[in-house]
């Protein structure tokens, strides 16, 4: 007789459960990739390699991961300020600057990007001063794009910290003080390891975001090939000329590249989670 005992589930239902979410997942994630490599590999292997090398398409590598990139560390920066501010310190208008935040969100980007075309075009409201003052262009430039791609990540970042930020309570910060420890110790070794799973995530999903983005980033791009032209515009001018394995082959690119940066972020965070349990990283 076995000595092994178990524990009942408080809520029946496991097994469906765990059917119905496999289920939904190859329905919408499995599936499609599934389809997505199969489309890529229907063609010949030149054909592939055509489409996913074409100098065009490697510009278009380079301006849509690294702006990306650099649009999510600025994120993380702003963003951390940003949750910290509405998270531990009460001021008028709270309320209102909170729910500005989540603007991405409920903006379709079709709207947000004609609406930061507008405002950053040299005769808009910010884009005359920037170009009448310091002779700068923004709209139809790598830095408009950088623009609309912070300004759809930074919700990502910020919703991410802010839960973390709360929970944190002021007493860890007390406590380092009454140690010693001035502001900026506190902040970096106490404080900050605390929230950089978060931070982590946040940049992360704020990456993500921006890596795919089309609709807010295509109108302030001008589209100008080797120059401001995004990734997802050439997957569209794929499709329009039916090359629909090379449309494939460069969406699976860009998946197989967002995997292995999703990997390394997940490995930094479990990492940063390891220091922090052996507790290397305390005061």
């Amino acid at each position: 007789m076995s000595n092994r005992t178990f524990t009942p589930r408080i809520l029946p239902g496991f097994g469906l459960s765990l059917g119905y979410t496999v289920f939904y997942l190859s329905l919408v994630v499995l599936i499609p990739f599934s389809a997505l490599f199969t489309k890529t590999f229907s063609d010949s292997w030149p054909h592939i390699w055509e489409s996913i090398s074409n100098p065009r398409v490697v510009a278009s590598y380079k301006l849509s991961f690294g702006l990306s990139l650099i649009a999510a560390l600025i994120n993380g920066f702003f963003g951390l300020i940003a949750a910290w501010v509405l998270a531990r310190y009460e001021f008028p208008g709270r309320r209102l600057v909170d729910a500005i935040i989540d603007l991405p969100f409920a903006l379709p980007t079709a709207v947000a990007g004609i609406a930061l075309t507008s405002i950053y075009s040299t005769k808009g409201l910010i884009g005359s001063f920037l170009f009448d003052k310091f002779d700068l262009r923004v709209s139809y430039t790598p830095l408009g794009i950088l623009i609309a791609l912070t300004f759809i990540g930074l919700p990502f970042v910020v919703r991410t910290l802010q839960p973390v930020i709360l929970d944190l309570h002021a007493d860890v910060e007390e406590a380092a003080a009454c140690l010693g420890a001035n502001r900026w110790q506190t902040f970096t070794r106490v404080i900050l390891p605390a929230l950089l799973p978060a931070l982590g995530t946040g940049v992360m999903l704020s990456f993500g975001r921006a890596v795919g983005e089309y609709g807010s980033v295509v109108f302030i791009a001008g589209n100008m090939p080797m120059k401001t032209e995004i990734t997802p515009m050439l997957i569209i001018f794929s499709l329009e000329q039916f090359d629909y394995s090379g449309a494939a082959a460069i969406g699976l690119t860009m998946l197989l590249a967002s995997f292995v940066i999703l990997g390394a972020v997940n490995l930094l965070q479990w990492w940063t989670r390891h220091r922090a349990s052996n507790g290397s990283g305390a005061f």
